[in-house]
């Protein structure tokens, strides 16, 4: 997934280390990897707020109880990181998201 500029995402039963393990794989491969806890209520604008930031950085994010996101906003959520997925995998160095040079 790392080589053709994918996500990746853990699946499995709460307390048995799927966090742990993303954090861990990022510190071995040197990369920030920031925790976000998702909560009902989360809307698309913030998230496209932290989207940039992490574009920007190059950080990872590891996103727990993403089940938590309204499907609505998990709709939009979706088309973000397509959008930041498109642009690594055709190496751009600068791309539009959601209104700004990125």
């Amino acid at each position: 997934a790392r080589c053709i500029k994918l996500g990746g995402a853990p699946a499995g039963p709460a307390g048995t280390g799927k966090t742990e393990s993303v954090k861990d794989l990022a510190k071995a491969l040197a990369k920030q990897c920031v925790v976000f806890n998702c909560q009902e209520g989360l809307d698309f604008i913030a998230m496209g707020k932290f989207f940039k930031g992490l574009a920007m950085s190059g950080a990872w994010a590891c996103f727990d109880e993403f089940n938590r996101i309204d499907l609505e906003v998990l709709s939009v959520i979706a088309q973000q990181v397509s959008s930041i997925q498109q642009a690594m995998q055709s190496g751009a160095k600068r791309f539009d998201f959601e209104g700004c040079e990125i």
